[in-house]
């Protein structure tokens, strides 16, 4: 437990701040992704808005050698798909954005689906399901719950539509630092694991497979792929533990009514 970071309220305040920040960096994307953009003009469109708009730092750049703000992941990628300036999105695609900020010495970690309007009704399908697994994992999040808790909410559900949860990568700790312990399993048991303590803070960001869990790193060194060749679809929020329950630091606009008389 020693190496759990137990925020402050001014360091909470701070991780808000940052989380708020990032909600305004995809609400921005919500109207410039479209087929025919290439993924690198979403990443230089992202740094441009982080550094002259919002006055933060793009905090992936150069985070283990990184070049780029964000990760693009389309279609079977499960996740770190590289930005391209060959590849543009295609009508049919869905991709993942995953994007992390930080502002004042505190980081924020998001990541959204975005899905044209081509895009089959079994892909859509995929996207909706692993968007309600992860909120199943966050409604989880209370003090006095576990991370098994949170890990059982998130497999039980996609699970039940016949997807596989990728065990090899999961949410981590996050404040000053990109990742700080824990680590957060999107799988688990009921009442096992750490038990959740206020002001803790930490990503939830499941990656769910269409078909089988299994993935492989293409040459490239960051790229991650189904092994099936399946589609994949992920989502992410920084979450803060609180006295009754939770507050997901990086919540969107279009997702504040989903909270709309909940004990938070």
């Amino acid at each position: 437990m020693n190496d759990i970071s137990i925020k402050s309220p001014q360091e909470v305040m701070l991780m808000r701040q940052s989380g708020q920040l990032l909600a305004q960096v995809f609400a921005m994307l919500d109207t410039f992704i479209h087929v025919g953009v290439s993924t690198m003009e979403i990443n230089d469109k992202v740094e441009d808005f982080i550094i002259n708009q919002l006055q933060a730092r793009p905090a992936s750049k150069g985070q283990y050698g990184y070049q780029y703000v964000l990760n693009t992941s389309v279609n079977d990628v499960v996740c770190h798909g590289v930005p391209s300036i060959q590849y543009k999105l295609k009508q049919t695609d869905i991709v993942n954005i995953d994007i992390t900020l930080e502002k004042d010495g505190f980081i924020a970690d998001s990541s959204k689906m975005y899905v044209l309007a081509g895009a089959s009704p079994l892909a859509r399908k995929l996207v909706d399901v692993t968007y309600e697994a992860m909120w199943k994992g966050i409604e989880c999040v209370k003090s006095g719950a576990t991370l098994g808790d949170v890990g059982h909410g998130i497999q039980s559900y996609a699970e039940r539509f016949g997807y596989s949860v990728v065990r090899e990568y999961c949410g981590h700790g996050i404040g000053r630092e990109m990742h700080e312990a824990p680590q957060v399993l999107h799988f688990g048991r009921p009442d096992t694991g750490l038990v959740l303590r206020p002001n803790m803070t930490f990503t939830i960001e499941p990656m769910i497979n269409q078909g089988k869990e299994k993935v492989k790193t293409k040459k490239d060194g960051w790229t991650v792929v189904t092994r099936d060749k399946k589609l994949s679809a992920q989502w992410e929020h920084t979450i803060l533990v609180t006295e009754n329950g939770f507050e997901v630091l990086t919540l969107r606009e279009e997702e504040k009514t989903r909270l709309d008389g909940k004990l938070i």
